[in-house]
């Protein structure tokens, strides 16, 4: 059984889908781990929670994890937080997607997503462990373990000192495009983040720009581009030494 990692993918359903045809892996069999954001900003969040569920639904040794911006729209059902709806957190996006338009609401209450998704979202978990890497939204305090992390860091955090000072065990993260992510740990414009223990793989946020896939155990990178492309990088003498850190029961 081999490990995938699958960065943001913010509603980026032909992505998605590309990389399922494109990557060689085992659908039903491989781990693989979603690092969060499945939703927001692209035209299609609907399809791909249904897409991550019905690849759930046939693979167990599926995880999928939590980001903010499925932390935003539950704020936004369950306590009426508008923070979602802000423009720039792409939001609207998702909204639109759902059926629904902003001037059409009177309430947050009028929003109705299938209960299905919503459940599914609630119950994503904040970070992953085994016995190769821990896997995180959006990254980690150096020298403090997942589990004793408030759940706010572990799917907002931006810190300096996480993506130039850790060097704990091998940590995937998404959350911040790697383009603004510090210069020594990339290689190229739309190039994954790989500096001391950490390797960022969220490679979204520009009109272009792919969705990052990477195999654990070769560090071989899969990005499939909005032209229709998937290009293969091959980055094994990059890959940072695996520490023996402590794995969560």
């Amino acid at each position: 059984m081999a490990t995938y990692v699958v960065g943001d993918i913010h509603g980026r359903l032909k992505l998605l889908d590309q990389l399922i045809l494109d990557v060689p892996w085992d659908i039903a069999r491989d781990k693989i781990v979603f690092l969060g954001d499945l939703i927001d900003r692209g035209a299609d969040a609907p399809g791909v929670v249904n897409r991550v569920m019905e690849l759930v639904n046939g693979n167990p040794n599926i995880v999928v994890l939590s980001g903010n911006h499925e932390q935003m729209l539950l704020d936004c059902l369950d306590y009426g937080d508008l923070q979602w709806l802000i423009p720039e957190n792409g939001g609207l996006a998702t909204l639109s997607a759902y059926g629904f338009e902003l001037d059409q609401l009177k309430d947050v209450s009028d929003i109705k997503i299938p209960p299905e998704h919503v459940e599914f979202i609630k119950g994503l978990p904040f970070y992953h462990e085994d016995e190769q890497a821990i896997y995180v939204h959006a990254g980690l305090v150096p020298g403090e373990h997942p589990s004793e992390t408030d759940t706010d860091v572990l799917v907002w955090t931006r810190d300096l000192d996480f993506f130039k000072g850790y060097d704990g065990k091998l940590c995937f993260f998404g959350h911040t495009p790697t383009a603004f992510l510090p210069r020594e740990g990339r290689s190229r414009r739309w190039g994954i983040y790989i500096h001391n223990g950490c390797v960022g793989i969220d490679t979204s946020g520009e009109d272009g720009s792919p969705l990052s896939c990477i195999q654990v155990e070769t560090f071989t990178l899969y990005q499939s581009y909005p032209s229709g492309t998937t290009e293969v990088e091959r980055l094994k003498h990059r890959k940072p030494s695996t520490s023996t850190a402590r794995v969560t029961p």
